[in-house]
């Protein structure tokens, strides 16, 4: 059965269907070939329906809204400008501030399609224009967005935390570490990568001019504040916190900088509902394809045969982030997340693994194979925005996967990484 469903899963997206289909189709010769035809056919779409009642789910379309709100404004500017005006004289520096500016703007939207729109669209004329091999920069701008992954608000911490049962506001608390190491590790390599390719430097800032870049970064850096803060200090939930982004962001754009003007609520509003439909559609979906796969017992027969439960807690974090890694080359992230996560649940459990730390290493894979080849989103949307060819756009990525893999491996050999925060604001 499992051999049929995958087939039919890669033979429609071989023909260009968008995720949502072949999933859908999978999950529909499943059910007719575990229960003879249609005749209980509610019971699938009462999963289907399970999925996306949760209410932690009202945060998705609220950080969508909001984070369309400010892309289309002036935060990404003011962040990528008050970077710049602080380390971008340094050697690297124009390198270092997109990838400063891409977890800037990832505590802001928690997108990484978001980020690369919002930051990209600024900083590639710029290192072109400085020296820099385009290959480099589209390798960059596409995976310093992982890091919106990770900072919160994340998107896929939240589908992630409502699969799971894990609190989401310790999962975005647990992602600033590991963000924060990423943007390190990315800073070192621009910097030794600008020294060899011997690519100047740009005139260094007065302090007139960075403290009006602080000045008027100012508001933008509010939105990680209010989450952050209003989360850790109990004043809401992530969910709340939701609901008060989109205020502030409307506050901020509408009224603040009058960036946009309230015909553009229907544009804003239009694209929220388009991309909030597709995300609750995998969700249903998804949910109702891993009800069945579980009710098969496949998963269970996967992970025996694979010796998952003898594997120890290590071996099991090595095995769910090879699995995420490959199945991201391929498969939409929020899908990933949605079908392996259950999978997994009973080998995580079995070892005690804090399920925070898990899902803080799940989010961290999904993010750097939704940027790896050959499939992976962020490419794509590289492609469309920048309107370069495929090649050009991965040519530069191996290193920094590599990077990526490698903050993983450190995740997984020091889960303190992940979780001091975590234990600092919660136990």
């Amino acid at each position: 059965m499992m051999l049929i469903m995958l087939s039919s899963m890669v033979l429609l997206l071989l023909l260009g269907f968008p995720m949502m289909i072949p999933l859908t189709v999978a999950a529909v010769i499943g059910f007719v070939m575990m229960f003879d035809g249609f005749g209980q056919i509610d019971t699938f779409i009462q999963q289907m329906l399970g999925g996306i009642r949760p209410t932690a789910l009202i945060a998705v379309p609220m950080f969508i809204f909001a984070a369309d709100v400010m892309t289309r404004g002036q935060s990404a500017n003011r962040l990528v400008d008050l970077v710049m005006a602080f380390i971008g004289h340094i050697k690297g520096g124009l390198a270092v501030s997109t990838a400063a500016s891409c977890t800037l703007f990832g505590a802001v939207s928690g997108s990484t399609q978001a980020t690369v729109v919002a930051v990209g669209s600024p900083m590639r004329p710029r290192m072109l224009k400085a020296g820099y091999k385009d290959s480099f920069i589209l390798a960059l701008i596409v995976n310093s967005s992982d890091i919106a992954f990770l900072i919160p608000p994340s998107i896929g911490m939240i589908i992630y935390g409502v699969i799971s049962g894990t609190s989401i506001g310790e999962l975005f608390i647990a992602g600033i570490g590991p963000g924060l190491l990423i943007l390190f590790v990315f800073s070192i390599y621009c910097v030794i990568y600008a020294t060899l390719n011997k690519v100047p430097t740009e005139p260094r800032a007065s302090w007139s001019e960075r403290l009006t870049a602080l000045r008027q970064a100012l508001w933008p850096l509010g939105f990680p504040v209010l989450i952050v803060g209003g989360i850790y200090g109990g004043v809401f939930s992530p969910t709340e916190a939701a609901a008060a982004c989109v205020l502030y962001a409307v506050i901020l754009e509408f009224v603040v900088f009058r960036s946009l003007k309230m015909a553009d609520i229907y544009k804003i509003a239009k694209s929220t509902g388009l991309i909030t439909a597709v995300v609750f559609i995998l969700v249903a979906v998804g949910n109702g394809f891993s009800w069945i796969i579980s009710f098969a017992h496949i998963p269970q027969t996967l992970l025996a045969g694979i010796g998952i439960n003898e594997a120890g807690p290590h071996g099991v974090l090595v095995i769910i982030a090879l699995t995420f890694f490959v199945a991201c080359m391929f498969v939409d992230p929020i899908v990933v997340i949605l079908v392996l996560t259950p999978i997994f649940a009973p080998a995580i459990a079995s070892t005690g693994l804090d399920p925070v730390l898990v899902g803080v290493l799940i989010t961290l894979i999904v993010a750097i194979g939704s940027a790896t080849p050959p499939f992976g989103c962020d490419i794509f949307t590289a492609i469309a925005i920048f309107k370069r060819p495929y090649w050009e756009v991965i040519r530069g990525t191996p290193p920094f996967v590599f990077m990526l893999v490698l903050v993983a491996g450190l995740i997984i050999l020091f889960p303190q990484i992940a979780l001091f925060l975590r234990d600092l604001a919660f136990r």
